[in-house]
């Protein structure tokens, strides 16, 4: 029986679909086979001996020692896109509270004191300075178009909007997803000085922390609002700031409040948001729980952010999962071994991802605990098991 240990409160209707007869599932496992996590921060976490697979319960994992576990082999899953519409219609929000100034006219309501004829009163002569403008018309920069960007570029066309996108990484499948009234930027700073409304869908890396920084604010339209619902990082918050209050930026509208932003009267900042939906937390949980049993079962990696995608259908009575460093020579030292054990390779895959590559082995008889022994201590093999069919 698998043990799977969650971390933070997952979705209860994801962990259902682990089958009670193969997985046991709680907060408190020791020697668990898999972790499911959400925001929890694990660098600092001990990671037990028995681990074979981490499951993030959303997109991003900069909160999880990826570079830690790929050395020992084990595949960080996510759930890519389970909660794109979810942070899509958070944005969509976010567009229209920056264009019609939506956040200043509630504090200004909210501050209204007096009779309702003095309140009346207060209205009229206060209204015009929040008057806003419509979308119609108006250009939307999406920066990054994986599956949550091309959901708010869609909707952006939608609306009405000229749509224009910056993906150097954009795929042919995600290509296809777009409108095609979505039009292409050369660069980032192109979009910048395009965009009436600015929204950001990158990742967290070191090419991406500070994106937006001043000189590229500098690039913009002091009309324009600027939206970030991806990573706060991204976004120098001081150079954001130092822009609203010199007139160089109309509004920026995040997920990320901080002290220097959450007073500021031009910023509106929610409270990380952003997949806090019942039905986000049901996709991700649910996703990323069907890949972790792929994975223990099978051992067939879908959507791993450090290894490639292996999937290969069961043919033998015994299959060798296989994770090791992308040098030459490893699958012919793992046939080798195999070979000398009288052994008799039915299917094998091995593909690539940067430095780590997986292997799927099909057997017609089963691997001797020696043989396994032995491919595991291979340099360079990162972790070896034995799956029976």
């Amino acid at each position: 029986m698998f043990r799977i240990k969650t971390i933070n409160a997952i979705s209860p209707q994801g962990l259902a679909l682990f089958d009670a007869e193969r997985f046991l599932v709680g907060p408190d496992l020791a020697d668990a086979d898999a972790l499911i996590v959400r925001s929890a921060r694990m660098h600092d976490m001990e990671l037990p001996a028995s681990l074979k697979a981490v499951g993030r319960a959303g997109a991003g994992v900069n909160n999880i020692p990826i570079d830690r576990l790929s050395q020992r082999g084990i595949p960080v899953f996510n759930a890519p896109g389970a909660n794109a519409n979810a942070v899509k219609e958070l944005v969509v929000a976010g567009l229209l509270i920056a264009a019609r100034n939506l956040g200043d006219a509630w504090l200004f309501a909210r501050g209204l004191k007096g009779s309702d004829a003095e309140i009346r009163e207060a209205v009229e002569k206060g209204k015009k300075a929040f008057a806003g403008v419509e979308l119609p018309g108006r250009t939307l920069g999406v920066i990054g178009l994986g599956a949550v960007g091309r959901m708010v570029a869609n909707a952006g066309v939608a609306l009405g909007m000229r749509v224009i996108g910056f993906d150097p990484e954009l795929t042919v499948e995600g290509a296809w997803q777009l409108s095609a009234a979505v039009g292409k930027a050369a660069s980032v700073d192109e979009l910048m000085r395009a965009s009436d409304f600015l929204s950001l869908h990158v990742p967290l890396t070191e090419s991406t922390r500070r994106l937006v920084d001043a000189g590229r604010l500098g690039l913009m339209r002091p009309t324009a609002s600027l939206l970030n619902f991806a990573r706060e990082e991204i976004v120098e918050a001081e150079a954001v700031v130092a822009a609203l209050d010199a007139g160089r930026l109309h509004a920026y509208v995040c997920d990320f409040p901080s002290g220097i932003l959450k007073d500021h009267p031009h910023v509106v900042a929610l409270p990380h948001l952003g997949a806090s939906t019942g039905e986000a937390e049901d996709n991700s949980a649910s996703m990323v729980v069907e890949q972790i049993k792929d994975f223990l079962l099978n051992g067939n990696i879908r959507h791993a952010v450090n290894f490639p995608d292996v999937v290969m259908a069961q043919e033998g009575p015994c299959r060798l999962a296989i994770a090791n460093a992308n040098v030459p020579n490893m699958v012919g030292q793992i046939s080798t071994a195999m070979a000398a054990a009288g052994l008799n390779i039915r299917d094998l895959v091995n593909k690539a991802r940067g430095e780590y590559a997986y292997t799927l082995v099909d057997l017609d008889s089963p691997v001797p605990d020696a043989v396994l022994a032995g491919i595991a201590a291979i340099p360079g093999v990162l972790s070896a098991r034995r799956i029976e069919g």
